[in-house]
């Protein structure tokens, strides 16, 4: 949760277990998991970690990271235990609009058990200091508030703009959420990422696709894990990356969990389903951007999603 609108109207939390075992929350707000079925741990794994490809990075080496809908710190947390392993220092940077999700997952023994004890010091630092303060060991910090308004700060007075190696974008989805897939909030954390830097998330959306292209990045679809595979055969991708640079190189590679946008997945972002989500002062309500996105679809001159779905023998969307 990462906009003004989410603190409001959140309302409870439900703790939750994947399939892996691993702890997360349900939102009756938005109607979402903080996490997918198959646990909170595998996705952050196989949405995150996995795709930032820290093998690239020599021993030593300071990443700086943005970790957008920072949320319980599952995605943070892996991944810095992950640039451990590899004698990597990352200095993160959380977005979040509501201590609620830390705070109560800190408090759950099952969360606490999944995490190194120095992990562990390292959340609840983030939750003491959070509102713009540094953790207790110099490993970032977490801003409060509406994103939107917050990520300025971090380009401008943080001078982070052009120096990220990593961007995690986790916010619920566009459709629940659309001030975070906005073109123009889209744009701005593209211009966080230094040039072999990467915007990494769960979301193949073609709105949010054409947006980062948009920005000027290239483009790669995450390989979904085999098993997940196996057992959706619409599962065609589980996120996007998108970096200044090339990823196909990186993804060519035996075993990457990237790969070049396949003629479907191409296609798609000729469809009105590729219509932007719009936010050009960056203080819309959901219902505003979703109705001015749903004019312009009403008018485009792009193939319906629907025809496309039938091309590519896909089943209707809910």
């Amino acid at each position: 949760m990462t906009c003004s609108a989410c603190v409001a109207e959140a309302g409870p939390l439900r703790p939750r277990l994947g399939a892996d075992g691993s702890f997360s929350l349900w939102s009756d707000r938005f109607g979402e998991g903080f996490h997918g079925g198959i646990g909170a741990l595998s996705e952050a794994k196989a949405k995150f970690v996995h795709p930032a490809q820290l093998e690239r990075f020599p021993r030593g080496r300071r990443l700086r990271v943005v970790d957008v809908g920072f949320g319980l710190g599952t995605n943070s947390a892996a991944l810095r235990e992950a640039g451990e392993d590899r004698g990597l220092e990352l200095e993160i940077w959380g977005l979040e609009c509501d201590p609620q999700p830390l705070r109560q997952a800190l408090a759950t023994p099952a969360f606490r058990s999944q995490w190194r004890q120095h992990t562990v010091r390292w959340l609840e630092g983030l939750l003491l200091a959070g509102g713009g303060g540094r953790s207790g060991d110099g490993g970032g910090a977490l801003l409060w508030g509406d994103a939107r308004q917050r990520l300025p700060e971090l380009l401008g007075e943080r001078r982070l703009a052009g120096c990220c190696d990593l961007v995690l974008l986790d916010a619920f989805s566009p459709q629940r959420c659309p001030e975070l897939w906005s073109q123009e909030f889209l744009g701005q954390l593209a211009r966080l990422l230094e040039p072999r830097g990467r915007l990494l998330t769960y979301c193949c959306a073609a709105a949010v696709r054409r947006s980062l292209m948009q920005a000027g990045l290239e483009l790669a679809s995450i390989q979904a894990p085999p098993e997940q595979a196996a057992d959706n055969g619409e599962l065609w991708s589980f996120g996007t990356v998108a970096s200044p640079s090339a990823l196909l190189d990186a993804g060519a590679a035996g075993g990457s969990p990237l790969k070049p946008l396949s003629a479907m997945e191409r296609e798609h972002l000729g469809t009105r389903a590729a219509e932007p989500y719009r936010d050009p002062g960056g203080q819309s309500s959901a219902a505003e951007i979703l109705a001015a996105r749903q004019r312009a679809q009403a008018s485009s001159t792009a193939s319906s999603t629907s025809a496309w779905r039938r091309r590519w023998g896909l089943k209707d969307a809910n």
